[in-house]
């Protein structure tokens, strides 16, 4: 495994400048199946990062992918939940947050894109948007986040690439800019043409599998069709042509500002235009900026090169079965990270010593002594700190929360083994911290049969596989009728109580909810009750400002 080097010492300003200024932290978003975990793959490769693409194909891949730790997301070839993949390549230090693009797995996407700066889109040429795409497009434009769009599978027939761009603007309001051009695709496909360049990458279907990819470059305007059919060599040039005469033209504000999308196309799994996409990435995308923060109030934003704070976006237990231990996601929003300094935890106001952190490639760890502004740091064993911790030196603040979801799926879970009832408390205790879950208890039943929430079904699939293999306990899962969640206050817990077709809940932090078979059964409660007041779950994005 690459890894970046920490310096031993503080960093001096002009080195922690510079330092900040080769940052990209970026998420890939995209919809199942397009590509996403295949290009993460080959953005190792070309960093050195993997000595072999862990491609995967189907569930019984012997290979399975190099950022997939999970044993459940080994075994059935999907991403189920978000993995920090620090590499370098060239003087750039990437920090790419790996998420899941499954749909039952929104909210640990989401939380995940609090940490980016920018995001790479995964297309698939024979699809084009997609309704996962399109909903974690969305949240990207909450935050505030530029986007590069990443076309994939060239080298399978797909949708006119033209029409793509049409598509582009039309459901999700980007200008697209092509940077580079298919020409032809599936069994036709010769190459892509940048535009930046007017050269012709010619795809070579005997290479794709090389590490650097062994790219003939040649160029465009002189180059011959060798074996494309003629009028589909044509037709990619009537389209450069065409795309020219719209001066379709990056305007780098407009792609930091949300209106404009860079395009690049080729083939994840044939590593061919992935060179270019890292490349051209690392020049468009904007380095680590100031943050956004509740409080002080009046402070607006936090510059990164203020004292040292971060907020924590993710936790998660087990990643290593061997060490047992939790780990809590941070990203250093300003200053300099030092292992074993003292921080300030906002939500307590006590100091919190940061003694052990690593440097994150999916389940493997590096030991990272400094790091700046925009890395990732993985604090191991950090306990008490949750999803929307802030730590901070010297000026306090406190960044605005991590989003939460409303649940939309509910069972209840018991242990089929009363001997192992300990195991069974602490894998609820570990799910709950982790906060992708909800754990809810009704007064009466306790910890004897809790109640899970979560937003797809596919949640309670892996909660079962990790309370069995990771936990020491097997559960039995059992739908309940609940599709409505809202927060209520402590004082209206008794007046609930009988309510049609509502149940009383409360979460560890001894907040209450009531549960409601249907809307219809909200309604009746909101008429029944207008004194109480019933709150909606979930919170909004912040979105990181400009220094």
């Amino acid at each position: 495994m690459s890894s970046t080097p920490a310096p031993s010492a503080s960093i001096a300003t002009a080195a922690f400048t510079d330092a900040v200024g080769r940052r990209r932290t970026f998420a890939i978003i995209s919809h199942p199946d397009a590509g996403k975990t295949t290009l993460t793959e080959k953005f190792l490769l070309y960093a050195g990062a993997v000595g072999e693409a862990g491609a995967v194909k189907s569930r019984r891949v012997a290979r399975a992918a190099r950022s997939d730790w999970m044993k459940l997301e080994q075994e059935r070839g999907i991403s189920v939940s978000s993995t920090v993949l620090h590499f370098a390549y060239g003087d750039w230090r990437f920090n790419l947050l790996d998420t899941p693009g499954h749909a039952d797995f929104s909210e640990d996407t989401y939380r995940t894109l609090c940490a980016a700066d920018a995001a790479v889109m995964v297309l698939d040429i024979a699809k084009g948007l997609e309704p996962q795409t399109l909903k974690l497009f969305q949240v990207c434009r909450d935050r505030g986040l530029p986007i590069v769009t990443f076309v994939n599978k060239c080298d399978r027939p797909g949708l006119p690439p033209l029409g793509l761009l049409d598509e582009i603007t039309e459901q999700i309001g980007l200008q697209p800019v092509p940077i580079t051009w298919p020409v032809a695709d599936g069994s036709d496909f010769a190459g892509i043409v940048d535009r930046r360049t007017d050269e012709l990458v010619r795809y070579d279907r005997t290479a794709h599998g090389a590490r650097k990819g062994q790219e003939v470059v040649e160029p465009w305007a002189t180059a011959d069709p060798q074996g494309c059919p003629p009028d589909r060599w044509d037709a990619a040039k009537e389209e450069l042509e065409l795309l020219d005469m719209e001066e379709r033209v990056l305007d780098q504000d407009a792609f930091l500002g949300g209106t404009q999308t860079p395009v690049f196309f080729g083939s994840a799994l044939q590593n061919f235009g992935v060179r270019l996409l890292l490349e051209g990435f690392a020049e468009l995308a904007p380095p680590p900026s100031a943050s956004p923060v509740d409080e002080p109030a009046d402070a607006g934003a936090r510059p990164v090169a203020a004292p040292f704070a971060g907020q924590v976006f993710k936790v998660q237990a087990n990643m290593n079965p061997r060490h047992r231990d939790r780990m809590a996601f941070l990203r250093v929003n300003s200053g300099t990270f030092e292992r074993g300094m003292s921080a300030t935890l906002a939500r307590t106001g006590r100091t919190y010593q940061l003694k052990y952190a690593h440097q994150l490639f999916a389940a493997d760890r590096n030991t990272v002594d400094l790091a700046v502004a925009g890395d990732i740091v993985g604090l191991v064993n950090a306990a008490d700190l949750v999803p929307g911790d802030t730590l901070y030196t010297d000026d306090a603040v406190t960044f605005p929360p991590i989003p939460t979801f409303a649940p939309e799926k509910f069972v209840s879970v018991r242990t089929t083994d009363t001997k192992r009832y300990k195991q069974f408390r602490k894998g609820l205790v570990q799910l709950d911290e982790e906060g992708v879950i909800h754990v809810l208890r009704r007064p009466e039943f306790g910890d004897q049969e809790p109640i899970l929430a979560g937003v797809g079904q596919l949640q309670f699939e892996v909660a079962e596989h990790r309370f069995e293999h990771e936990f020491g306990c097997p559960v039995r899962m059992q739908p309940l009728q609940w599709e409505v969640a809202r927060r209520i206050d402590a004082s209206a817990v008794d007046a609930l109580r009988g309510q049609f077709k509502t149940m009383v809940v409360e979460d560890s932090q001894g907040n209450h909810m009531a549960l409601f078979a249907s809307s219809v059964a909200l309604d009746k409660a909101e008429r029944d009750h207008p004194d109480i007041a019933f709150e909606p779950l979930g919170t909004g994005l912040a979105r990181r400002v400009a220094a």
